[in-house]
């Protein structure tokens, strides 16, 4: 399923892109910029957001022709990112085609665009999408887990970790000097390190239970403080684990 920029700074032209795009099953989301600028605002948004963020983009549909920065010069832009969305172009003139391609773009559908071709394009972004996914992680290891942060691989140290948040299908693990977000589901983490003092207190938490240095209770609601780090906790997971706390103090 496919998330989806489409940029174009003629309204009308953007909106027939974004409602035939709309209407492909494969199209998770679909989300639209007026120009270069806001494009490229909201690209650095999905980057900054990571692969399985909130903001994340797996493909920009681009107009050539804009005011401004041109379709081809935000293009040469993203070819400066480790792992740029794929572009596929969307315009009215066929001159572009070979620098487009240079620019590694996926596709070049000539408007006025027809909902087969468009499906074409999609097709071809899903088949990528696909491929350029990475393989979930196995299962860490007792002691650490490898993270990658600037196309360096590092171990962390599993006690040093203090709590870890879900982000869909990837986690995002918290420590004293930062955060890395590794591919691995938070039920994964929650089975593998269950014994190495880690507990669920919320759909998107994991706390290390010895990193807890408050828990709160205010009209009703339950938060522990873990560092600077306020975290709610669940009415399902709230008994729990206020008797783990309790027994860790007799």
């Amino acid at each position: 399923m496919l998330r989806v920029l489409a940029v174009d700074d003629e309204e009308p032209a953007l909106e027939e892109l974004l409602y035939l795009l709309r209407a492909d099953p494969r199209v998770r989301a679909a989300e639209g910029a007026t120009g270069a600028t806001e494009a490229l605002r909201r690209i650095g948004a999905a980057l900054d957001s990571g692969p399985a963020g909130p903001d994340a983009v797996d493909v920009v549909f681009l107009d050539i022709h804009m005011a401004g920065l041109t379709g081809l010069d935000v293009a040469r832009l993203l070819a400066g990112f480790a792992e740029p969305p794929l572009i596929v172009f969307v315009t009215a003139h066929e001159g572009f085609a070979v620098r487009a391609f240079d620019l590694k773009a996926v596709d070049y559908v000539l408007k006025p665009v027809r909902r087969e071709r468009l499906a074409e394009a999609v097709r071809r972004v899903a088949e990528l999408v696909g491929e350029r996914s990475p393989a979930p992680e196995p299962p860490p290891a007792a002691d650490q887990i490898t993270v990658e942060l600037g196309g360096v691989i590092r171990f962390v140290a599993v006690a040093d970790i203090a709590y870890a948040e879900a982000r869909g299908d990837y986690a995002r693990l918290h420590t004293d000097t930062g955060s890395h977000l590794v591919r691995i589901p938070l039920s994964t983490l929650e089975e593998c390190w269950r014994s190495r003092g880690f507990v669920r207190i919320h759909r998107r938490h994991l706390v290390a239970l010895a990193r807890i240095d408050e828990l709160r209770l205010d009209a009703g609601a339950m938060s522990v403080r873990v560092g600077d780090a306020e975290l709610a906790v669940s009415r399902r997971h709230a008994r729990a684990l206020r008797d783990l706390l309790m027994r860790q103090e007799r």
